[in-house]
This record gives C-alpha cells, structure tokens and sequence, in this order.
C-alpha cells in the first residue's frame, strides 16, 4: 500500500506503509498528522490507519519542521504535465482521419453524390443559384455529421479512458482542474464551445492555439469548461490524491 503523508500544507510521498509504521514508532512521524492511500475519500490521522504503531518508549517526538519534513525521500507532488499544440494537433489529425470513414458513408447515403453532380450541372447556367441550392441540400447532412463529431468528442472524452482515440494514440487525457475525469455534462459542455467555431466557418484549430500561449496550455473551451489536457494515458496515470475538504481533510 502506498500512503501521502500531510505536513505544513504540503502533501508528500507516495510511501510504503512499512515505511510509515517505522516513522511512527522511531517519531519521525507523529500519529496526528494526516496521512491517505487510495481507495480514502478524505484524510485521516496516521494514527487511526495504523492504530498498533506508537512511538516507542522514551523517544520525543520531533517538532513540526519546516518543509520538506526531515525523512529521506520526501518528495512534493509534481505539477501535471500539460499537452502542448502539437500534441492537440496530433490528436486532431488522427481523430479527423477517423471520423472521416462515417462521415463519408453517411454523406452519400444523404445524398452528396447527387448534390454535387447537380451542382456541376447547374454552374453553367446560374453560379449563384447553383451554390444557394448545393448549400441548401448539404445543411441536412452538415448538421447530421456535427452531431456525430459531438457525441464522439464528448462520450470519449467522458469515458474511463478520459480520451479520444488520437488522444489515446499521442498519449494525452482530459480531465478537470483536479486532475480527475470530467463528467458527461461538462464533456458536452466542452465540445459544445467548440462547436461554436464550426459554425464560424473558421479552421478548427483556432481555438486550440490558445494552448501556445496559456500557462496550463488551455484550449478556448478548455479555459471556459474549467479542464486541462494533460499527457499520459489514464490507464497509466495515477490516482490523484484529494485536495481540500472538512473534518480532518488535508488542503494542499
């Protein structure tokens, strides 16, 4: 079992709980500070997740130093790391390639052949009519390909994979500002903001060129939705430790 200990504000670890129970009978560690393991909801004093481990007779334990705490192989939590544009681009790409496949079917079977043969046959005679009728038979199918890409976007991205799969494929997840998985509304919410340059007619990747210029390389409808792109797949990222809370909670 792997536990974070909480010390002055801080959080630190991952350690062994061996290591733990050793700190707590030597004083190193005093049974009142705060300590969690996955699987918590909220931070509990180390004394009640090992209750058989008291300092030994004789020994004081330490005052509360200034961090880092004086053990070995204290370590603070890294900040995330965040997906940078061309990660994004990446991950777009292969998505759009993607998406492409159905896109195609479903185009034709709506009948984009015919609009556009009907198109060609018309410019000779009316250029102006021709495009106001050739747009007029593809706002159906338009709208039908934008619900497809939006219910791609947000199930994935919602799902336990946190991710599409060229996100998967570049090796980049989404999550909240916790590092958590983002619930279904706020991936609709998300991608719905996206949806707003389509109808722009303005090329897709506006609103991820933000991400070049953002401290936490935030996206438009990353910055408006609350969530981050962080690299690392979610089957491999580890579980983040909670942040704040009530009741013998531990904010860092």
């Amino acid at each position: 079992m792997q536990v974070w200990i909480g010390r002055n504000g801080e959080r630190f670890g991952p350690y062994a709980d061996e290591e733990i129970r050793q700190w707590l009978r030597d004083g190193t560690c005093r049974p009142e500070e705060l300590g969690w393991h996955e699987g918590m909801t909220d931070w509990r004093p180390l004394g009640e997740l090992f209750p058989d481990e008291r300092p030994a007779a004789g020994s004081v334990p330490p005052m509360p130093p200034p961090a880092p705490p004086p053990f070995m192989g204290v370590t603070d939590i890294a900040e995330p790391e965040y997906a940078g544009f061309w990660l994004r681009f990446g991950a777009w790409v292969i998505d759009y390639l993607i998406l492409m496949v159905p896109f195609t079917i479903i185009s034709l079977s709506m009948g984009l052949g015919a609009a556009m043969t009907k198109l060609l046959s018309q410019m000779e005679s009316d250029q102006t009519a021709a495009i106001s009728a050739y747009a007029m038979a593809v706002q159906p199918i338009t709208y039908v390909l934008l619900v497809i890409g939006f219910v791609y976007y947000a199930a994935f991205e919602s799902s336990k994979w946190q991710a599409t799969p060229g996100k998967m494929a570049v090796g980049i997840r989404v999550t909240d500002t916790e590092g958590k998985r983002i619930s279904v509304g706020r991936a609709a919410g998300r991608n719905a903001i996206r949806l707003v340059n389509a109808f722009t007619f303005l090329v897709p990747m506006v609103f991820y060129v933000t991400a070049a210029f953002t401290q936490r390389k935030q996206g438009v409808h990353d910055l408006l939705a609350s969530t981050y792109v962080l690299t690392g797949r979610a089957d491999k990222a580890a579980a983040p430790a909670p942040r704040s809370g009530t009741s013998g909670s531990f904010d860092a």
